[in-house]
């Protein structure tokens, strides 16, 4: 007995085929996105890969850059964030506080240009 519908084997072997038949609602779409969580956090999700951005306490009053959408904000409108990617490693950027509208700004590409700089995650424990 095959695990697989003809659903799914249309949709691999033949795609044009299953979106003019069943339209795209059926087909699976890529998740990728910075979401707000807790405590100021952020959470980029590519796929099945999840990386927590942890805000960093702010230290003067200087513009901050970006690294999402690439404008300049001023420190009410941009914070430091700390992510970790490894054990004892760590990466440290700057985005918007406004995440929404910061996506927009980056639009697809630059929202996946930032999981490609972030992933894939090594296990934060040293073996």
């Amino acid at each position: 007995m095959s695990d697989h519908t003809e659903h799914d084997l249309l949709r691999e072997l033949f795609p044009e085929t299953a979106r003019e038949l069943f339209g795209d609602a059926h087909i699976p779409r890529e998740t990728l996105g910075l979401y707000p969580v807790a405590d100021g956090r952020l959470a980029l999700i590519s796929g099945a890969q999840l990386a927590e951005f942890t805000p960093i306490d702010p230290k003067g009053n200087k513009a901050l850059h970006c690294d999402l959408c690439h404008y300049t904000r001023s420190r009410s409108e941009a914070a430091v964030y700390r992510v970790v990617v490894g054990a004892r490693r760590s990466r440290y950027l700057t985005l918007c506080i406004a995440t929404e509208s910061c996506q927009q700004r980056a639009g697809k590409d630059g929202v996946r240009g930032l999981a490609e700089r972030i992933f894939p995650t090594e296990s934060p424990y040293a073996e």
